[in-house]
């Protein structure tokens, strides 16, 4: 497998911090923008798009801030990879905003940063922050 490279993309989102935080944290959340279905069990969240899936493991949260899923092998060993959700809100203005933290292959980020993109697009319509 090739190195990933790890990167950080910030998306303003006009938004509570605690609505946010249902999207990013719960399976039911995350199925309406993330990916096609999202099932746990336990502290693992098995991800379906199409006719694939991934499986990870929420390896921390901070209520109302941040979740990180840390991405498993076959066997529900924890891999070198994972992503990160984190709402960021401005002391001054109050503006919230989502920081994405995840890797991807260096000929794939463009690709990649443009999947997240689309992704946060869906995220942003879905709670009237357009």
């Amino acid at each position: 497998m090739d190195l990933k490279v790890r990167y950080e993309i910030e998306f303003p989102i006009n938004s509570s911090p605690q609505l946010l935080y249902q999207y990013i944290s719960t399976p039911s959340g995350l199925s309406e923008w993330f990916a096609d279905n999202v099932n746990s069990r336990g502290e693992f969240f098995t991800f379906i798009w199409n006719d694939s899936q991934e499986k990870a493991r929420l390896a921390s949260k901070k209520t109302g801030e941040k979740v990180k899923f840390k991405w498993v092998d076959e066997s529900s060993k924890d891999t070198e990879y994972f992503f990160e959700l984190h709402i960021l809100v401005d002391e001054i203005t109050k503006d919230v905003s989502l920081m994405v933290v995840d890797f991807a292959e260096k000929e794939e980020l463009g690709e990649a940063k443009q999947l997240w993109e689309n992704q946060i697009s869906d995220l942003k319509h879905l709670i009237g922050s357009v």
